[in-house]
């Protein structure tokens, strides 16, 4: 291990421990949590922190067998990356199986995201599956470069950040694409990708994590056959849903892969959808997303607009 991978490891590891910290949410009353935000170079909290903190909330509210296996949320309105958020969570049901819990949150007085969480206890039925598509594995696959000074250069600084934005995340995509040039293609990616350090065994935890990073290159996959990039500066995106279902147990210390396709694109939006296996094979959880693109003219350092 030469010293710039050791560097960049050891760097991941710590902002791992920082995003651990981070979605944990801190109760501050009955069904009251209030969570912390993170500028990560968007002009708006990033979706799946949002995502991963109200998860977690609902997740204090039920008992702990009970484990989330599918939410839906809607991105109301503009996070402040400079302020917390405070989630209120509304105990909707609790039947003998299931428990529904529904969360607000709120900034500045203003609702700016809603989820609703659905929570099972662990049951045995029946069990069927897609198939892991038949791609690389992430040890065939080279570890990406740091993007080069020059093309950094190319960005403001707050695309710098959202470059980076992987932070405690290793990815490596199996199909190569450059944002600074793109070109026409399929509208669909896979991506390995897995958390540095130990996340540990909690199926909450892993799971919020997993809600975290699915927010991740989904919605970026309806501008692939489009030949258009955030990175160009000319294009306006941001989350308006996202869905997720959660299927199997996984750690997300170990490699995961990330197959996402779009099968629409109109009326300003784009739809993806996204399919998780570990390394194994085993699908461990599904995901949708509908998102706002918007082709504008490029402006003197702009932002990034989406999540």
């Amino acid at each position: 291990m030469n010293d710039t991978t050791g560097s960049a490891e050891s760097e991941r590891r710590h902002t791992a421990e920082e995003l651990l910290q981070l979605i944990r949410p801190q109760a501050l009353e009955v069904n009251l949590f209030r969570g912390e935000s993170r500028d990560i170079g968007t002009p708006r909290v990033f979706g799946g922190q949002v995502l991963a903190q109200a998860l977690l909330a609902a997740s204090e509210t039920v008992e702990p067998d009970r484990l989330a296996h599918s939410l839906h949320a809607y991105f109301l309105r503009a996070g402040d990356p400079e302020a917390p958020i405070i989630y209120s969570v509304d105990r909707s049901r609790d039947g003998r199986s299931f428990s529904a819990r529904r969360v607000v949150a709120i900034q500045h007085g203003r609702q700016i995201f809603t989820l609703a969480a659905s929570f099972q206890v662990p049951q045995d039925g029946v069990d069927h599956q897609f198939d892991m598509p038949d791609v690389p594995g992430p040890d065939d696959i080279q570890p990406g470069e740091a993007m080069s000074a020059e093309r950094l250069e190319q960005v403001s600084r707050k695309l710098r950040r959202w470059v980076n934005r992987f932070g405690p995340f290793e990815i490596r995509p199996v199909d190569l694409y450059d944002p600074f040039n793109p070109k026409p293609r399929a509208p669909r990616q896979r991506i390995w990708f897995r958390m540095a350090g130990d996340v540990g065994d909690d199926p909450a935890i892993n799971r919020a994590l997993l809600a975290y990073v699915s927010d991740f290159h989904l919605i970026g996959t309806a501008t692939l056959p489009h030949g258009i990039s955030l990175l160009k500066g000319n294009v306006l995106m941001a989350s308006l849903d996202h869905a997720m279902w959660f299927h199997r147990e996984c750690r997300l210390d170990d490699w995961m892969l990330y197959d996402c396709d779009s099968p629409n694109a109109g009326g300003s939006r784009g739809l993806a959808r996204g399919m998780i296996y570990d390394r194994q094979g085993r699908l461990v959880a599904s995901t949708a997303q509908e998102g706002m693109i918007r082709v504008v003219e490029p402006r003197e350092d702009d932002g990034v607009g989406g999540s």
